[in-house]
């Protein structure tokens, strides 16, 4: 299951954070609300993936905060790229 869930992560992130959370613990036991995992999806979907997964009972060991602050890296480039490319899209008219 967990190989399948990264190649799922690669084509998208949000359907890969919505398949585990249905079909695993790792979302529900990660994080205390609800909530926050729902505006990850919306906002940050690669760095709360990531977060779930790095998650263990004893907390986020600090390889595993290194592979969120990528993520979260990743997700504000995703913005950064959509900003400039709205942009570049205005300035064309």
């Amino acid at each position: 299951m967990g190989c399948l869930v990264i190649l799922l992560a690669l084509i998208s992130p949000r359907f890969a954070l919505v398949v585990l959370w249905l079909f695993t613990d790792e979302v529900s036991s990660a994080y205390e609300s609800a909530w926050i995992p729902v505006l990850g999806f919306v906002f940050l979907p690669w760095t709360t993936f990531v977060y779930a997964l790095a998650w263990a009972p004893g907390g986020v060991s600090t390889l595993g905060w290194v592979f969120v602050a990528l993520a979260l890296l990743a997700d504000l480039t995703s913005w950064a790229r959509s900003a400039d490319r709205r942009a570049a899209r205005r300035a064309r008219y």
